[in-house]
């Protein structure tokens, strides 16, 4: 059996990644493609219970090394118990964030060592990488706007301005890093641009000509 693709969806808070992962899981199923759509941190009953540690606003501060380890810890989780078994029978994973947030938020917004982000990447993951990855990049005012707009927030999404625009830098970072796998999308743009950009991504990892868009491209909200 073929092994499946791992595709992660990336960006800072309020660029629509709720929206797009809804919109390729569609594009893909479109195209006759087992979807396995999961997130993080999250995906099992014990990683989602982390992430309601990292997200909670009322519990006692959480550490930067607890932060991290947190994250890496929910992380093994997500891929011992969903991701490399999905992988493994054929369906293609669609995964709402994963490493290179942790590069983003901790080592951009934390200010933590990358070299102790990577270790914990290489015990952890082992050669595990996405197959691509979509970087939906927006200014910060922009995304923080949206954020507001939806209500309540949590512990990460309460951070100041600062925080926010560090995260932003060392995505766009990573971008540069890993050109070949990370892929921008400007995600300040209509919506239907966005999504068109995105299937320009996809149809390539698909083996298809670029270019064309599916019946229903632009049509989630």
């Amino acid at each position: 059996m073929t092994r499946g693709k791992f595709i992660t969806l990336e960006g800072g808070e309020g660029v629509g990644k709720t929206t797009n992962v809804a919109f390729i899981k569609d594009y893909l199923e479109q195209h006759n493609i087992a979807v396995v759509v999961t997130r993080e941190p999250g995906g099992t009953q014990l990683a989602e219970k982390i992430r309601q540690l990292l997200l909670d606003t009322q519990s006692e501060a959480v550490s930067e090394q607890a932060e991290l380890l947190l994250m890496f810890a929910a992380r093994a989780q997500h891929i011992k118990h969903v991701i490399e078994p999905a992988l493994v029978h054929g369906k293609w994973v669609l995964c709402d964030r994963f490493t290179d947030a942790t590069y983003a938020y901790q080592g951009g917004g934390r200010n933590m060592k990358v070299s102790s982000i990577q270790w914990l990447e290489n015990w952890v993951q082992g050669p595990l990488k996405p197959d691509l990855t979509l970087l939906l990049d927006a200014p910060v005012e922009i995304g923080m706007a949206r954020v507001k707009k939806r209500g309540a927030v949590d512990r990460f999404e309460s951070e100041k301005i600062n925080f926010f625009e560090s995260v932003r830098r060392a995505y766009l970072l990573q971008a540069e890093l890993y050109p070949e796998r990370i892929k921008l999308i400007k995600a300040n743009q209509p919506l239907a641009d966005v999504q068109r950009a995105i299937a320009d991504v996809i149809r390539i990892l698909l083996g298809l000509s670029s270019g064309l868009t599916s019946p229903r491209h632009g049509g989630l909200k």
